[in-house]
């Protein structure tokens, strides 16, 4: 099933890939099943396409604002992506650091805990051995 032709939609399947990784999205797209295929279509348009495209905040504020988020409704699946997105948006380890600390006091301990681990795995995995 593909989308009629949309601006929102081209643009945000850009930004989405910018973001978080050609692989991360074809991997979204290929997963999806006819019932789960239109909220691959919904987030693409409506996140990427409208919200992140927005004047205001660049790339990196946003990303870095996801993050928080995500680790403190403690989705950790999510925070993994954006974390890489992040840092492709030219966020540092340090800073992505910083955010969860900071989290760490307004979401709680073991949310911040949790998000450490989960930020870890993609920013250790970028790290020579």
């Amino acid at each position: 099933m593909t989308p009629p032709p949309d601006k929102d939609f081209d643009q945000g399947l850009a930004t989405r890939k910018q973001v978080m990784g050609e692989d991360f999205v074809a991997k979204a797209f290929a997963g999806a099943t006819e019932f789960t295929l239109p909220i691959q279509h919904y987030i693409t348009r409506n996140a990427w396409g409208d919200v992140w495209q927005r004047p205001g905040l660049d790339l990196k504020t946003r990303s870095l604002v996801t993050v928080a988020f995500l680790a403190a409704l403690g989705k950790q699946h999510e925070l993994k992506g954006h974390v890489r997105g992040a840092l492709n948006n030219g966020a540092t380890p340090q800073e992505i650091q910083e955010v969860l600390l900071h989290a760490s006091i307004y979401c709680g301990l073991p949310a911040a805990v949790d998000a450490f681990r989960t930020a870890a795995e993609v920013v250790d995995a970028g790290k020579p051995a």
